[in-house]
């Protein structure tokens, strides 16, 4: 698979409960693909606060220890609120495919947040082979994605 990603750079990925069992299944997924991917926890069902492992993810992209981050929990909108508190991560929330491919054209993202008691893991993996495929148009975006930062 084709990546616009720093393919010698792992994957981090994380989640919280509500996420696990996706976590578990994206990281066998892009292994077999031949990824290396960082897994940023947690490490079980139960019950855990999503910011304990968006923050590490996201510490990860941010210092270019990995190419980009994965992140999911329920509604995904925990760990995007929690990732975006960085200052170079644009994380995006992702529902749908077209979804995926606008928030790498349009924004820059460098992490994708699935929610995964809204999507099916087929969706989810559709989701992110287009967000890794997927290149930043620059131009009037780059114009825009420079404002972002306060």
């Amino acid at each position: 698979m084709n990546t616009v990603f720093d393919a010698q750079k792992p994957i981090a990925v994380g989640a919280d409960h509500a996420g696990f069992e996706y976590k578990e299944a994206i990281i066998q997924w892009l292994k077999e693909k031949g990824f290396a991917v960082t897994d940023m926890g947690t490490n079980s069902s139960a019950s855990v606060d999503y910011p304990d492992f968006a923050h590490p993810t996201a510490n990860q992209v941010e210092a270019g220890i990995a190419a980009f981050g994965i992140l999911f929990c329920g509604s995904a909108n925990g760990v995007a609120i929690t990732a975006n508190k960085h200052a170079n991560i644009r994380a995006g929330l992702c529902w749908e495919n077209e979804v995926a491919s606008l928030v790498r054209m349009h924004n820059n993202a460098n992490i994708i947040c699935i929610p995964a008691r809204f999507v099916s893991l087929e969706t989810a993996k559709e989701m992110i082979i287009t967000f890794m495929q997927t290149a930043f148009e620059g131009g009037r975006h780059a114009t825009r994605v420079g404002k972002i930062g306060c």
